[in-house]
């Protein structure tokens, strides 16, 4: 039996017949579907990456996992890619923005400002409000998509991709994605 499970044949046989969209694929990556036309699985990229956030995702293909640190930009997954798989590095990396989820801290009326901290851009702001603790906010202009937040987020509730911000009240911190 071999070590190695291909996961393109499993997603076929669970009746999905192409590998779906990751939440975060790699900077300066083309669209999805020519990226998956192209990609050869090599690993090159994963060895590459100095931040070592790139993961094999689903089909074998490389995806950014931003548990594992942030993406510092440094362009080591284009260089050593062979395949027609991105962009210049002259555009910008990729469109995917912060946002933060109900379960943050603040909404629990718990004093946190991780995120802020590891936010080098100060996309992340805490604007204090009379009688709670802060909560945050994300300027989208400022929020580079760069996950470092995310690692430092110690219950989770900041995601980095390409969905919509939810929309939510005053109590509900939010990050809206930049159109």
């Amino acid at each position: 039996m071999p070590d190695e499970i291909d996961l393109a044949r499993r997603g076929l046989f669970r009746g999905r017949l192409r590998t779906a969209e990751p939440p975060v694929q790699l900077p300066w990556s083309v669209n999805w579907s020519a990226f998956v036309a192209d990609c050869t699985r090599c690993g090159e990229c994963l060895a590459a990456c100095p931040e070592q956030i790139l993961v094999i995702g689903e089909g074998g293909f490389p995806v950014v996992d931003f548990q594992r640190g942030e993406c510092t930009f440094c362009t080591e997954c284009v260089t050593v890619c062979k395949a027609p798989l991105f962009r210049p590095t002259t555009e910008s990396p990729w469109h995917y923005k912060a946002h933060i989820e109900a379960n943050c801290l603040a909404n629990g009326q718990v004093f946190c400002q991780r995120c802020q901290d590891s936010c080098e851009p100060n996309a992340i702001r805490f604007i204090p409000v009379l009688g709670r603790v802060p909560t945050p906010t994300v300027e989208p202009d400022r929020c580079n998509g760069c996950g470092a937040c995310v690692q430092d987020c110690p219950v989770g509730s900041i995601k980095v991709d390409g969905r919509a911000a939810p929309s939510g009240g005053a109590s509900q911190p939010t990050l809206k994605q930049e159109s």
